[in-house]
């Protein structure tokens, strides 16, 4: 897998049509948030995913801890890829990729300001048993590590690409006018965009994705001829 644009936080049908209209590769699905407070229903996600055609995918995005939650919600969402936020236990991801070989499980790796060796630390550990990173930001100050809309050091995120066996995906206050040189800097397998393209409304701007999309092509195109 490389080359991948993903956009998260869809809410509704209208805005999944617009994103695969306009060349995202992977829709990702926040879903049972911690906070309680999912942007779309569980059900229409479910229906919203059941219409993607390969190589369109739809992506659970969960803070599930347990393999056989995980795994079960997977099969529920019809979903051939999960995105892991949550604290897992290297042990829960090698039992969820012993059950569900069939999962693309994408493992996050949220920067703070001092957690570089960690980080590295924790890829070493369980690379064998995950398909993708995803780095992402934590916010200090509401302790979300995820759709902070900030960025982070990109030269950790650079670093840990370096020592990873398996590619990463590059998420965290991305937006059209700066993923180009995110991708330039980190040379990432994927880019991950979620507030960095909405509007004052909350929804996706089409302008801004297909100005994403484009930057992040470009910049992909780049780093492959050079």
């Amino acid at each position: 897998m490389k080359n991948l644009v993903q956009v998260a936080g869809i809410i509704d049908a209208e805005e999944a049509k617009l994103l695969s209209a306009e060349g995202v590769d992977w829709l990702g699905f926040p879903l049972r948030l911690p906070s309680g407070k999912d942007d779309i229903s569980e059900s229409a996600a479910t229906k919203i995913i059941a219409t993607l055609n390969t190589p369109q995918a739809g992506v659970l995005i969960s803070y599930l801890t347990d393999a056989d939650e995980v795994s079960a919600f997977c099969t529920e969402l019809g979903v051939t890829a999960v995105q892991l936020h949550g604290d897992v236990e290297v042990e829960q991801l090698r039992k969820l990729k012993a059950k569900r070989p069939d999962l693309y499980v994408l493992k996050s790796l949220v920067v703070r300001e001092d957690n570089a060796e960690e980080l590295l630390a924790l890829v070493d550990q369980c690379a064998d048993a995950v398909d993708m990173f995803i780095t992402d930001t934590y916010n200090p100050a509401t302790g979300a590590k995820g759709a902070t809309g900030l960025t982070h050091d990109w030269s950790v995120s650079a670093e840990l690409v370096r020592r990873s066996p398996k590619p990463l995906m590059l998420a965290g206050g991305l937006t059209p006018d700066n993923v180009a040189a995110a991708i330039r800097q980190v040379r990432p397998a994927a880019v991950d965009a979620h507030t960095g393209l909405e509007g004052p409304n909350g929804r996706k701007d089409l302008e801004k994705t297909r100005r994403f999309v484009a930057e992040a092509r470009l910049a992909f195109n780049e780093i492959e001829a050079a």
